[in-house]
This record gives C-alpha cells, sequence and structure tokens, in this order.
C-alpha cells in the first residue's frame, strides 16, 4: 500500500529551557501541539522532559509519558541519543570539548565516559521498545575526524583501523537494538565519522551489513558539503528510517567556500537557516522520500543563525505540513483504462488472433 509522510513533528531538544513552557514535557508539549505539530522527537539526555534509566526500567513510566504526550493530540516519533552517541568514539583531541556531553563523575575519564555512553543507548533501546517506537535518533561518534582532509598524508590503514573499531563499539548497541526491534538512524554530520554516503558505506560493510544501521535523512548537512542530497535518497532510500527538516544555504565568495574560515555561522558560506529561508529544495525532497514510501515522520530541527527559535517553530509546522504528499493509490489515467487479458495483450502485439 502506498505510504504517506507522517508529520509535521518537532524535535524539542533546541527548545527545552528553564523556563515555561518549555521545561517540563506537559507544558512543552501544549506549546508544540498549538502550532500545529502532530509529533514530536524527545532529547533523552534531557531530564526536565524525559527520565531515561526510569524509561528502561519501567514500561508505567513510558505509559505515562506516552499518555502526557497524547494529551495533547501528539506521538513520539523517536527518542534522540545525539549527546551519548557522540561519546560512544571521541578522538583525544576532542576530549575536553565533549565531556560537557557527560555526567561530572565520568568526565576527564574517556573510557568510564564510553561505557557510560553505550549504557545510556542501550538504555533508550528498551526505553523504545517500552514506547512502542520503531527507530531511534542518534551521532555516530569520531575517531578519523580530524583526518578527514588527507594531508598530511595519512599512513596506509589508518583510516580502516578507525572504521573497524567504530563498527566494533556499535556491534553490541545494534545488536541490543534489534533485540527490541528498533532502528538506529545515524544523523550523517561532519564532525561524526558517518557524514556521508561513503562514510556510512565504509561503516555498514564493517558491520556486514547490520539491519539496524540505518540513517536519518537531514539534506542541510549535506547543503553544507555540496552533496547532492535528492540523489542520496535514490541510493539510500532502502536505509532512510527517520528525517529531519532542517535548511541550509551555501554562498561561496572570493574568501570562503565549504571550511568558511574558521567564521562565526553568522558569517560562513555555509549556514543552517529556518524552514523556508535556505536553499532546500523541499519539493523535491518530500517527492523523493513520497516515491520511496517513506512512511515514518517528517520532524523538524530547528536550527538558525538569524531567526528566533520560536518563530521558526511556528513556521515549521505549516511548511511541513504544505509539503506532505498525501500519496494516491490509483493512476491519474485510470479513466482511460480498458479492460484486458492476455489474449487481447497478445493480439496487440501482433502474436495471435
Amino acid at each position: 500500500m502506498a505510504a504517506t509522510i507522517k508529520g509535521p513533528a518537532i524535535f524539542l531538544a533546541q527548545f527545552a529551557g528553564d523556563a515555561a513552557p518549555f521545561n517540563s514535557l506537559d507544558s512543552i508539549c501544549k506549546w508544540a501541539a498549538s502550532l500545529g505539530y502532530k509529533g514530536v522527537q524527545i532529547p533523552s539526555w534531557d531530564g526536565r522532559l524525559f527520565d531515561l534509566k526510569k524509561a528502561a526500567e519501567s514500561k508505567s513510566y513510558c505509559d505515562e509519558v506516552a499518555g502526557i504526550v497524547a494529551r495533547h493530540g501528539l506521538a513520539i516519533t523517536e527518542l534522540s541519543t545525539h549527546l551519548q552517541g557522540q561519546l560512544v568514539a571521541v578522538h583525544p583531541a576532542y576530549n575536553e570539548a565533549f565531556d560537557g556531553f557527560a555526567p561530572p563523575e565520568v568526565r576527564g575519564k574517556p573510557r568510564e565516559r564510553q561505557a557510560w555512553a553505550v549504557e545510556q543507548l542501550k538504555a533508550a533501546a528498551t526505553a523504545s521498545r517500552h514506547l512502542g517506537l520503531d527507530a531511534s535518533v542518534t551521532f555516530s561518534g569520531a575517531l578519523a575526524w580530524p583526518f578527514a582532509y588527507p594531508w598530511p598524508q595519512r599512513p596506509a590503514g589508518l583510516i580502516d583501523e578507525a572504521f573497524g573499531e567504530l563498527a566494533k563499539r556499535w556491534k553490541p548497541i545494534l545488536d541490543a537494538y534489534d533485540a527490541v526491534g528498533v532502528d538506529v538512524c545515524y544523523e550523517l554530520h561532519p564532525g561524526e565519522d558517518l557524514f556521508d554516503g561513503a562514510t556510512f558505506e565504509r561503516f555498514v560493510d564493517r558491520l556486514k551489513g547490520h539491519k539496524r544501521a540505518n540513517i536519518n535523512y537531514d539534506p542541510s548537512h549535506f547543503v553544507l558539503q555540496q552533496l547532492d542530497y535528492l540523489a542520496f535518497i535514490d541510493i539510500y532510500h532502502e536505509r532512510i528510517k527517520a528525517f529531519h527538516a532542517k535548511d541550509a544555504e551555501f554562498n561561496p565568495t572570493g574568501r570562503q567556500g565549504v571550511y568558511s574560515g574558521y567564521a562565526s555561522w553568522t558569517d560562513r558560506a555555509g549556514r543552517f537557516r529556518s524552514l523556508g529561508d535556505g536553499q532546500v529544495d523541499f519539493t523535491g525532497v518530500f517527492s523523493k522520500l513520497a516515491q520511496y514510501d517513506y512512511a515514518s515522520w517528517a520532524v523538524l530541527e530547528w536550527e538558525c543563525c538569524l531567526k528566533h527559535p520560536e518563530d521558526g517553530a511556528a513556521e515549521g509546522a505549516p511548511f511541513i505540513a504544505a509539503h506532505i504528499i498525501r500519496v494516491t493509490e490509483k493512476a491519474f489515467d485510470d479513466f482511460a483504462g480498458g479492460g484486458t487479458d492476455r489474449k487481447a495483450v497478445r493480439r496487440m502485439l501482433g502474436l495471435g488472433r
């Protein structure tokens, strides 16, 4: 049966805060529903909205969470473990920068921090099943990222070793998700070892095609890399199990291009923008996803260097709703069709009377 994308939904991470209505799951869901959203993607690390440990241990707690969300006419789309996924693999150059993603007791202790992250991800697998979810979104972490540009010349085997280690770390996590029937959807993102199609393929190959290694499709990161984000859907649609609707623009100058000269986000050639303010061809994106029967959620991830987040959220719901294609179950030229049988078909081909 033809599939229609679900939505609009909103990722709550960029909106959660200490002030109402963004400081509790109940109030932030009421706010999201008032804007026209039908789903929420929950950041599993934000204790103001969600208790991951409790969710993994208690189906009753998950029922309560789902009830709070449903009270506002919303559904939970996925749990996000982006921050914990980042900590599965951290190159030493980034140890201090990423320590803030972890609790105080494991900061400055890379091994303990990694072990904590792995347990968090496994907990999210169980919590996802308790919530009746079929997918979760995350980052892969990175060991090879400092060597993304091939200068100085990389020694033979460096990248293969990095991806072998990354796959080794993720295999037991992916197996835990497989045991509960939940997909892991990696957001392909600069700063992660999985940042484009080629790196994703390299990773999946090392995992012998693990069926739970999938993609959270986000065209904004591909605009900034100058990758063909529509052709990407043609190639990887079977692995796309989640979708962040996020806009971006790339405006190179005589002074800067993809690397943007260490400029701030406002001054970069490549910038994230609110939906409709950037260069992503969302008509093309939604059409491609509909063509391949993508049946899950379109989730707004708001990141913009200019616009206020509340304005971006308010504009995002109608933008997504306007782009969702209600997929037809009939052909446009059915009115002109005529009944035939095999004999008639052969006659039409001149193969018999």
